[in-house]
This record gives structure tokens, C-alpha cells and sequence, in this order.
């Protein structure tokens, strides 16, 4: 069995020290960042979720989007320019404005927040949607967003989740109306814990041996792809890292971390994913055994290859 991988360890030294004045700046940026997500839910979340879909979904969805988005674009503006953090974009350019399924790897508590730096980019911020955990629904003020912007919540149980991802999902269907759903297969984040199980697992059923990712859980994936496969464009696999350390929520607030995200994206056309149940799964094992191997060069040079498709600010023109 392969030693699991500690890359980019949320231990070690910071970037910058958390000194008062950086936690004190930390707390200004939440105070804005809830303060303005309470704003839009109480004085245009009701007008836009729920009179307005009343007469059409589709334009509520619009409404929705473009609000969301707006406030959204708040993160980037402190992840780029007021953190000076560097988001680094390898492998392909993808297209602005597809309907896509997005999956990434799981490192730390932060990785879903920095989709939105290539969500912007490609000017679909505001109709990215997640499956997340049901613990985070029920968060005061995120949660009651969460809700509004339709994301989708599962306990980690199949038999209980899987009538509630399928309503949902079917709900997702209408091409009219943009699209980045983003999903986390691993199911949690990386620790060399749950690497250790997951590599005990993948022994005992003859799977890839993975020390930089866990096994990928199949069924939340396939039902995505089974029930939006014909609306979809394509599925973007994408491979996150950081250097020279894993950020925490509380790092990212303060400014004291990371000094560089790394972000691998691949774009596969939907056709050329198997239809089968057994075959996407297989697929997505081989997705995560080749997001192994990116890590683990990652970790040997500092940085993916071809680096550099998109690494400029995402607060200049870009198309």
C-alpha cells in the first residue's frame, strides 16, 4: 500500500503572520460579506424565489442568477485583489456560458470557493450550484442562500439521498437555463486518515491504489449525469491544488492564505462518457486515478502542466 500524500499540509507556516490587524481586516470582509448576503435575502430573495417564480421559473432563475452573481463576485475581488492570492489556471480553455457537470477534488474546507474565480471568468458565477452536505443548509444566512439558490443537500446515505438528488435534478433539466453544477465525488475532504481507509477499501475491491485523492463515490455522480446527460455540454474535471499550504475558511478571511491556488481543468464532451452505470463509473475511477497522477507531479515540480491558460485577474476583460 502507497504512502498517502500530505501535499500542501495545513500545517506549517503561513504566508503572512495572522497578526491583529490582519484578523481585524478578516472581520470587516465577513461583516460586509454577511451583511450584503442578508441584504439580498430578505429584501430581493422572497421577490425573486418565490412571487416571481410564481409566473415563470425560468425568469425567476434569471433574477437569481444575476443577484447571486453579483454578490458572489465579492470572494474573488478579496481571494485576487485584496489577498493577493495568484489563481493559476492550467490544461484547456474552456468555453464562456455551457451547461456544465463539474467535478473536483476535495483538499480542504475551502476548495469549492475557488470554482467561482473560473466561474467568472467564463461569466457563469451566478448559476453555479453545489451538492453539499445537509449540515451546511441549515447555517444561518448561507444556509437560508442555499436554499433559495437551489442547491442540492445529501446526508451521505444513498438510500436517503438519492429520491431527493433525482427530484432535484430533474428540476435541472430545461436547457433555457444556465448551468455549473459542481460535484465533489471524494464525498469529504482529504486527510491522511481517510486515505488510509480509502486505500484499505480499494485493496480489498481491486480499485486503483490513490495517495493524493480518495476513491470517488460513483452513485451521486452517475445520477447527475444520468438525468442531465441531455442537457449538458460537457463535464469539466477539475484538479485543484495549493502552494504552499492548505488555507482554512478563517485563512482565506484574514489574507494569511494561500499564496497560490493551482487549478487543472479538463473538458470532456458528454458523448464521450460512457451511458452505462458501470461504465461512468469506471470512468470517473480512471478520472481520479489520472487527478492522482497530476498531484503527485504537482507535488514533484510545483505546479501542473501547461501551466498558465488563464492566470490573469479576473477583475480585467477576458474574452
Amino acid at each position: 500500500m502507497e504512502d498517502c500524500q500530505a501535499f500542501s499540509t495545513t500545517t506549517g507556516l503561513k504566508r503572512v503572520p495572522l497578526t491583529p490587524l490582519r484578523v481585524f481586516r478578516g472581520v470587516i470582509c465577513l461583516v460586509i460579506l454577511l451583511s450584503t448576503a442578508f441584504t439580498f435575502l430578505v429584501y430581493f430573495g422572497p421577490l425573486a424565489a418565490v412571487m416571481l417564480r410564481l409566473l415563470s421559473i425560468h425568469h425567476s432563475r434569471k433574477v437569481v442568477y444575476f443577484l447571486f452573481g453579483l454578490w458572489l463576485s465579492l470572494w474573488p475581488f478579496l481571494f485576487e485583489k485584496i489577498n493577493k492570492t495568484k489563481v493559476i489556471f492550467s490544461g484547456e480553455t474552456v468555453p464562456a456560458r455551457e451547461r456544465v457537470l463539474l467535478i473536483a477534488n476535495h483538499r480542504t474546507e475551502v476548495d469549492w470557493m475557488y470554482l467561482w474565480n473560473l466561474a467568472l471568468r467564463k461569466g457563469c458565477l451566478g448559476c453555479i450550484r453545489y451538492v453539499l452536505k445537509s449540515s451546511l443548509m441549515k447555517l444561518p444566512v448561507f444556509g437560508w442562500g442555499f436554499h433559495i439558490l437551489e442547491f442540492i443537500s445529501v446526508e451521505r446515505k444513498w438510500e436517503i439521498d438519492e429520491p431527493v438528488m433525482r427530484q432535484m435534478l430533474s428540476t435541472f433539466t430545461s436547457p433555457q437555463d444556465p448551468l455549473w453544477l459542481a460535484v465533489f465525488p471524494e464525498g469529504t475532504d482529504f486527510t491522511e486518515e481517510k486515505c488510509k481507509r480509502s486505500q484499505k477499501f480499494a485493496v480489498e475491491n481491486g480499485l486503483p491504489v490513490l495517495k493524493n485523492v480518495l476513491l470517488p463515490k460513483t452513485r451521486g455522480f452517475y445520477a447527475c449525469l444520468e438525468i442531465l446527460r441531455g442537457s449538458l455540454d460537457a463535464v469539466y474535471d477539475m484538479t485543484i491544488a495549493y502552494q504552499y499550504r492548505c488555507p482554512s475558511f478563517l485563512d482565506n478571511a484574514c489574507g494569511v492564505d494561500p499564496a497560490e491556488v493551482h487549478i487543472h481543468v479538463r473538458r470532456i464532451p458528454v458523448d464521450e462518457i460512457p451511458v452505462s452505470e458501470g461504465g461512468a463509473s469506471a470512468w470517473l475511477i480512471d478520472t481520479f486515478r489520472y487527478k492522482d497522477q497530476l498531484l503527485s507531479e504537482f507535488n514533484a515540480k510545483g505546479h501542473f502542466p501547461n501551466q498558465g491558460i488563464s492566470s490573469h485577474s479576473c477583475f480585467k476583460p477576458f474574452f
